[in-house]
């Protein structure tokens, strides 16, 4: 028998389910009635459960035989044996389950949340997190994508609590002393998409989308912040129904806002359910950024409706289908309902994250092959997100977006309410275009890495060369790394070339040799590769064609300076430029006014921050306040008449750099001047500039800041304000202070949603990283008790800021003793990245130190 996939000779066609959740023990019991379809004669068979006990197991048919079952765990497999009394025949049975399980406290199956409410008393909810194989926590079942089937929920509840479900509630009555509210059947779907919340909740009024009442839902006492998410989950809403040429699938559609929560969102039909900062927000104080961030989570989450819900992966290789959809509308979403905030040219930034992995030896493909259920829960990262909605947005801006449209729509008609694969939708989209999809896109997927094109003058041609780009010139040897040093993609290109008296053209090709050719204009002056950003590839121009870009910045789009700063940096950390090359550069870019931009270079120089000795790092940051000082002087502390918000959050971003990584005193001491007046006046200090005079306050204080900045992240009135202070307490230099960050992430007083966050940030501080690693090893078993493996596995990614010799030997000796696996290839690539960091500051460090001398 397969170790993770179940036998198919019994098939559900329809839950019902009836849980009875007692909050205060911690406990639910439960008794389902499954319809199943057995194809040939059994007599048991296997479903999944796991920390469940069953108590009862029958299974009848039509004819009213009933065998009686005895119900035998394999927790190691997660799985649940029913063998019978006698045989049972091929038909339709009713198979009847009662069982009983603990709400835990890892934030995964059917969980228990707590929260302090206006009054400050401690209250409980119960809710639900199944993705990826955690629906086997709540009941029984077939938990796999592959076996859709009707959902039926009843929830017996405390009488003063509410009941969400995917579907509408049907019928509600008094019970034995329990409240019993019943749902509608939900249409077929996945077991990983069936949610239940419990609690004290309260609601929006409901807007009408179409036919479809969508609500935004929370603990009491929050609703005055869920305006902002209503807008745009209605405008999102209408806008996929728009694009896909479907109605929405369900009969209605609640967001809930979970106080504790370990992803960022999960779709689960009608019922999606968020962290608190994801959904809910007091649109007055909040930034920009976080305003953006609700947006997107939302439209992503709903955007799953259709992709993930509607139609389904067959098996967890293909969750990319799911999630690189779900960000590349999200994308789409936004863009059309605020056009302003240049959402694509942010992409740009999510995108970075993505290359940053693919370029390690230890990356994967966009999909691979997937066996067991940590190796699924390893592919909810940056390749099938960000990666995976890269190489989409090429595809479309490849055929065009309205052919590619049509693509989607046909596959989303053809295979409704059943499961899909990536041939099925390379099929649809090649069907709507005429071209061989497969040919042009099977690289992306199912290869690892991107290429490098490298950008030369040969006479009147243009020369463009691909090769797989990499940091690291060979792979590691903890590595298992898919080596092809010819690997070609076929890569889709616009390449737009000036010429003297002729102007500007553009050319489109499709790259699929080693080499590829242009012909050049005559008086050709300056040629710009991946115009508008949309491919998934690094550019390296050479010396003279770079130069000419350089000279023309001011008449270059924000996406295409985004890319040049972004290459060039990447081509830094690769050793295939020289640091004061690099740092040359971005000297080229003080009168930069976009935020994307900034964002690269500052990330870049926080970046060396991490790989120089503490005796240099005061150059460093000179360096960083005669590069942001133009800038900042230009925009000032206060926006203006007329600006608009992307303006107003690259004001906050560059204060919050030149007075943390810059060490600015006069900011600082201007930092703590007007966050003194916000706290009389709320309207004093700009809403995008306030949480930069917090991270700069924290970086210079003391401990009675410190102090303070505790008391105000425990009584925090936003979502956002409470994780302002909470990282601030991350941003302390004091190693006493730190000290007691570091506590608070296992005492108890940080929820387990966001602790492992903090420790990550403290590991890539330069003056936590060592207490904080020290403080991993000692409390490591402390910390994979409480966190949620999520949480732990994000955590773990901190050590990429241990950029020292001596400390990179210390982490693989302690992974390697622990022997620690986190499913995937995620660990292997956490060490290289901290490899790649290392080999530059032994190759560079000298160099770094030099430059930074000469400009300083």
């Amino acid at each position: 028998m397969d170790p993770y996939r179940l036998p198919r000779h019994v098939v559900p066609t329809r839950y019902e389910i009836r849980l009875e959740p007692d909050l205060t023990t911690s406990t639910f019991t439960g008794v389902e009635t499954i319809a199943v379809t057995v194809t040939e004669p059994t007599s048991e068979i296997v479903l999944n459960a796991a920390e469940l006990s069953v108590s009862e197991a029958a299974i009848t048919n039509e004819r009213g035989q009933t065998h009686r079952g005895a119900a035998v765990m394999d927790e190691a497999a997660e799985r649940c044996r029913l063998t019978f009394d006698a045989p049972i025949a091929a038909g339709a049975w009713t198979l009847r389950l009662a069982f009983a399980g603990t709400l835990n406290d890892k934030l995964r199956g059917f969980y228990r949340s707590s929260y302090k409410d206006p009054g400050g008393a401690t209250r409980a909810l119960a809710a639900t997190q199944f993705e990826a194989t955690d629906a086997r926590r709540a009941f029984p079942c077939w938990d796999e994508p592959a076996f859709k089937a009707g959902f039926a929920c009843t929830l017996a509840i405390d009488p003063a609590l509410i009941a969400v479900s995917n579907t509408r509630v049907v019928a509600e009555r008094m019970e034995g002393g329990k409240k019993t509210v019943t749902f509608g059947d939900t249409v077929r779907m996945s077991t990983y998409l069936v949610a239940f919340v419990v609690g004290e909740l309260e609601a929006t009024d409901p807007v009408p989308i179409g036919k479809t009442p969508l609500r935004v839902w929370c603990v009491t006492g929050k609703r005055r912040l869920c305006a902002f998410a209503r807008e745009i989950g209605a405008a999102s809403l209408r806008f996929f129904e728009e694009y896909y040429g479907l109605p929405y699938p369900g009969d209605k559609l609640d967001l809930l806002a979970i106080p504790d929560f370990a992803a960022g969102a999960m779709e689960n039909l009608g019922a999606i359910t968020f962290r608190e900062t994801a959904l809910l927000v007091d649109e007055r104080q909040a930034t920009h950024a976080e305003l953006e961030r609700i947006a997107d989570v939302v439209a992503h989450e709903n955007a799953h409706m259709w992709f993930g819900d509607l139609v389904t992966m067959t098996w967890w290789n293909g969750i990319w289908l799911n999630e690189a959809f779900a960000t590349f509308m999200e994308m789409l979403a936004v863009d059309a309902w605020k056009p302003e905030w240049k959402r694509w040219t942010a992409f740009g930034v999510s995108r970075a994250a993505a290359f940053a992995t693919d370029a390690l030896w230890s990356t994967r493909p966009i999909e691979y092959e997937v066996h067991a259920p940590k190796d699924a829960d390893a592919m909810f990262d940056v390749l099938t997100y960000e990666k995976g909605a890269s190489v989409l947005r090429m595809l479309e801006q490849y055929l065009g977006p309205e052919v590619f449209r049509a693509g989607v729509r046909e596959y989303l008609r053809a295979h409704a309410y059943a499961n899909a694969d990536t041939g099925d939708l390379w099929a649809a989209v090649g069907r709507a275009s005429g071209a061989p999809i497969p040919a042009v896109m099977d690289g992306w997927i199912f290869k690892p890495g991107f290429p490098l094109v490298s950008v030369r003058r040969d006479g009147d041609e243009l020369v463009l060369a691909q090769q797989r780009f990499t940091y690291l010139p060979a792979p590691p040897p903890w590595t298992t790394a898919d080596v092809a040093p010819d690997q070609r993609w076929q890569v889709p290109s616009q390449v737009r070339v000036g010429a003297w008296g002729t102007g500007e053209a553009t050319e489109r090709a499709l790259l699929v040799e080693a080499e590829t050719r242009l012909r050049l204009p005559k008086d050709f002056e300056w040629a710009l590769v991946n115009e508008g950003g949309h491919g998934f590839y690094r550019v390296r121009y050479a010396p003279d064609l770079r130069e000419a870009l350089l000279r023309r910045l001011d008449r270059l789009q924000p996406i295409d300076r985004f890319n040049l700063v972004g290459d060039a940096w990447a081509a830094t950390s690769a050793g295939l430029t020289p640091v004061a090359e690099y740092l040359e550069l971005t000297t080229r870019f003080e009168a930069e006014r976009d935020r994307n931009v900034w964002t690269i270079l500052v990330s870049s120089l926080g970046a060396l921050n991490r790989i120089i000795g503490p005796g240099d790092r005061p150059r460093l940051e000179a360096f960083v306040r005669n590069l942001l000082a133009p800038a900042v002087a230009e925009l000032g502390w206060a926006p203006r008449a007329g600006e608009d918000e992307l303006t107003r959050q690259l004001r906050g971003d560059l204060l919050r750099a030149l007075g943390t990584l810059g060490n600015d005193r006069a900011v600082q001491t201007k930092a703590q001047e007007l966050y003194r007046a916000s706290l009389g006046d709320a309207t004093a200090v700009d809403p995008n500039v306030l949480p930069a005079l917090i991270a700069i306050l924290a970086h210079s204080g003391d401990a009675a800041r410190y102090d303070d900045f505790a008391r105000r992240f425990r009584s925090a009135t936003t979502p956002q304000e409470e994780q302002r202070y909470l990282y601030a307490l991350a941003a302390f230099q004091p190693a006493p202070l730190l000290q007691q960050t570091l506590e608070r992430t296992v005492n108890g007083e940080i929820r387990t949603q966001d602790a492992p966050f903090v420790a990550r940030a403290l590991l890539m501080s330069v003056y936590g990283r060592e207490l904080a690693w020290s403080f991993i090893k000692e409390r490591w078993d402390v910390m994979d008790r409480l966190y949620p493996k999520h949480g732990l596995r994000r955590m773990c990614e901190g050590v990429i800021g241990l950029a020292t010799p001596e400390l990179e030997r210390d982490v693989h000796a302690f992974f390697t003793e622990r022997k620690i696996h986190f499913g995937g290839k995620t660990l292997e690539q956490y060490l290289e990245q901290l490899r790649v960091a290392v080999a530059m500051g032994e190759r560079e460090g000298a160099a770094l130190a030099a430059s930074l001398a000469r400009f300083h």
